[in-house]
């Protein structure tokens, strides 16, 4: 794949972006409407996407039978780790009566909408408002150019796209049966992280439409699990919020549920007393002095708290404190809390943390507070 457009190269890392499902969607279609009219397959197939990218995308697949046509075309998301990357996203096009617009079909490995709260109705093929508009827009090229009416049925199909959404989060917000097919600009910056951060606002979303007024953050499968025996949650009601404790808090104070409990290891979440919002330990360290700080709020020693800040790790930091009679996880889980507080700004949002060690032992709690 090329294009002008790849000015958008990630220059300051280095690292090459890529395309998004959607993007792959328009390309497939485009080549498909294209061959439906006029019996040839543009290879590649050149499309404009939202920010006025051109890319190009070579065909891994192609069929024009009975009135239908099938373009494939394998994505490519760059240097992203993406679990898309390399899946063959195929459209197939078949022409409608005038009048009858543009119809979006799931095919194989594409999900169906089957709770509220998306930005789709429910029975919908998870198929997003932008790779839609992307679609339709490229289909009245197409019809223009080609002397066509532009009304026809798409069916976006995804090769094992079942099995990939396994690891997804779609089939918690209610999306079952295969992917979505997403994208707002087309491209794919490389760990920007922008789907994990989509998914946890959808997240938000279904939680709410379901009328649900107790969320949890957490930063994994296992504080997943210990949330779940605190609270007896039910599973939509458990954010996947990994390192994104910010993308969390921001969604939630612009879409407010009455409590949010955040719950993850002591070190994570030692990081977020501190005021980072950026959980990954590429953008945030465990601040040992600041827990030494924290320990002298809560009556170690300055031997202690020399310790502390001499630790290896947070843990380490955490074990000398419960050794020594010094409650370090209440006290990082209340500063936890205070800073969730602020960035929620008066939000009508009530807030607790909840710290745990590596085996899921809850090590620090704080009380439920909010404005």
């Amino acid at each position: 794949m090329s294009s002008g457009g790849r000015a958008a190269q990630l220059k300051h890392t280095g690292l090459r972006p890529g395309w998004t499902t959607g993007a792959c969607a328009t390309a497939a279609t485009a080549a498909a409407y294209t061959a439906l009219l006029t019996g040839d397959f543009p290879d590649p197939v050149t499309i404009t996407l939202p920010r006025g990218h051109t890319p190009s995308f070579a065909l891994a697949a192609e069929s024009l039978a009975d009135g239908a046509a099938m373009a494939g075309v394998v994505k490519d998301a760059g240097d992203d780790p993406d679990v898309t990357h390399g899946a063959l996203v195929r459209s197939t096009v078949r022409l409608l009566p005038p009048g009858s617009g543009v119809v979006f079909r799931a095919g194989e490995g594409v999900g169906t909408v089957t709770l509220p709260g998306l930005p789709l109705d429910v029975g919908e093929p998870a198929i997003n408002p932008v790779p839609r508009r992307m679609m339709r827009d490229h289909v009245a090229e197409v019809a223009a150019a080609h002397g066509g009416t532009g009304d026809v049925e798409i069916t976006i199909s995804v090769d094992h796209g079942a099995e990939i959404a396994r690891s997804t989060w779609n089939p918690r917000i209610g999306i079952l049966g295969g992917l979505s097919i997403l994208g707002t600009t087309g491209v794919v910056v490389p760990y920007s992280c922008s789907a994990w951060i989509d998914s946890i606002r959808r997240g938000v979303d279904v939680a709410r439409a379901g009328g649900l007024t107790h969320v949890a953050g957490c930063t994994g499968s296992t504080s997943e699990r210990t949330v779940t025996s605190l609270y007896d949650l039910p599973e939509i009601a458990l954010l996947d919020m990994g390192d994104f404790a910010g993308a969390v808090l921001k969604y939630v104070r612009r879409h407010p549920v009455d409590r949010l409990t955040v719950c993850g290891g002591f070190a994570k979440l030692s990081k977020l007393a501190a005021g980072h919002l950026d959980l990954h330990s590429a953008r945030s360290q465990v601040d040992k002095s600041f827990l030494a700080d924290l320990a002298r709020t809560g009556g170690a020693s300055e031997a202690l708290a020399a310790e502390i800040a001499a630790a290896n790790t947070g843990l380490a930091a955490l074990r000398l404190c419960e050794a020594a009679g010094v409650p370090l996880g209440d006290l990082v889980a209340a500063r936890a809390r205070d800073e969730a507080l602020s960035v929620l700004r008066g939000a009508p949002v009530a807030v607790d943390v909840v710290c745990i060690d590596r085996a899921g032992t809850v090590v620090g709690r704080s009380a439920v507070a909010g404005p």
